[in-house]
């Protein structure tokens, strides 16, 4: 099998990358990148020889590219995406850019090439706050953000092309991934890096916001799940029954670090901020017999573990905007 990922330096497409090559090390892979926000070669440094493993730099935006690209593979498992709700406040152009002329740039291509498939990745956010229950498939999209109008601008335009162009597709949404490899903007990452600099834990909405956490292995699992077994024009939600406040979340990140409970601070919300998030991922399970397999309180000590241990690695990036607010600048 052949795939093309994009955005496979982002965090779930380097760990998905990681754990095909390990999984089906016969399995060829080309990752397109463009090396900004999220970008970091350090995770994929041990593949770089693999000879089934090649990296090109480009925008999925760069539709000669990508042609070119696409004609060499079976499947397109599109990762590239801007994710970070609070710099989608900022300046939405770049979701804009990469989440929606991105997806429309592979899908026009992939009217030529109907027997390749793609996987779209969404997110939970596509549903926006959800007071009580989880969302199934086909609930209403009712995103709050920029960044997550542009996911749901995607997944919209990919079953249009399901439905007009007649494309092999399959759209992913999943919940709030955790783990190893995870751009420092992001809460856990966050929490971790500024409790080891002895620095305050800035937390949202007094810390009452919902989400269902799953770590990204389990994420990636059922990716490669849905690429062997996925039916061709389905919707699969991916979830981890998880459901966790930020309070908590850093109360525990806290405590397994050895830092005092009061560490923290509550920070002024961001516009258009959303209190819970949740996806039943019945179909999934019952259709195609995933489920998760780390148990949360163990991936969360071993993803501490981890970036305690990987100061090198998270050290590369620009760690500024750990100073304000992103959705400010």
């Amino acid at each position: 099998m052949k795939l093309l990922v994009t955005g496979g330096l982002g965090f779930i497409g380097r760990n998905f990358i990681l754990q095909m090559l390990k999984n089906y090390p016969q399995y060829e892979i080309i990752n397109i990148d463009d090396e900004l926000s999220g970008s970091n070669h350090l995770s994929l440094q041990n593949i770089q020889n693999n000879e089934n493993y090649k990296f090109v730099k480009g925008n999925i935006t760069d539709s000669n590219l990508m042609e070119k690209l696409i004609s060499q593979s079976d499947h397109i498992v599109n990762f590239a995406a801007e994710s970070h709700v609070d710099r989608s406040i900022a300046n939405a152009r770049p979701f804009v850019d990469s989440n929606i002329m991105g997806t429309f740039t592979i899908l026009e291509i992939l009217k030529n090439y109907k027997t390749k498939r793609l996987i779209q990745i969404s997110t939970d956010e596509v549903f926006g706050n959800l007071i009580s229950g989880s969302a199934v498939e086909d609930y209403k999209l009712n995103p709050s953000s920029p960044y997550s109008s542009s996911k749901a601008s995607a997944e919209l335009l990919v079953n249009s092309y399901i439905i007009t162009y007649g494309i092999n597709a399959v759209i992913t949404r999943c919940t709030n991934n955790y783990g190893p490899l995870q751009h420092p903007e992001k809460l856990i990452p966050k929490t971790i890096i500024l409790a080891d600099k002895n620095k305050k834990i800035p937390v949202y909405n007094n810390g009452k916001g919902v989400r269902d956490w799953i770590h990204v292995e389990d994420h990636c699992n059922a990716i490669t799940k849905i690429i062997h077994d996925g039916k061709s024009g389905e919707y699969y939600n991916i979830s981890a029954k998880n459901e966790l406040d930020v309070f908590t979340i850093v109360q525990k990140i806290l405590s397994i670090m050895g830092k005092s409970s009061d560490s923290y601070e509550f920070a002024e919300n961001r516009p258009g901020h959303d209190d819970r998030y949740s996806m039943d991922s019945s179909k999934l399970r019952q259709s195609l017999g995933w489920k998760p397999r780390i148990d949360f309180e163990q991936g969360l000590e071993e993803t501490v573990s981890w970036y305690i241990n990987n100061r090198k690695w998270w050290s590369e990036f620009d760690l500024g905007f750990m100073n304000g607010y992103q959705w400010k600048t």
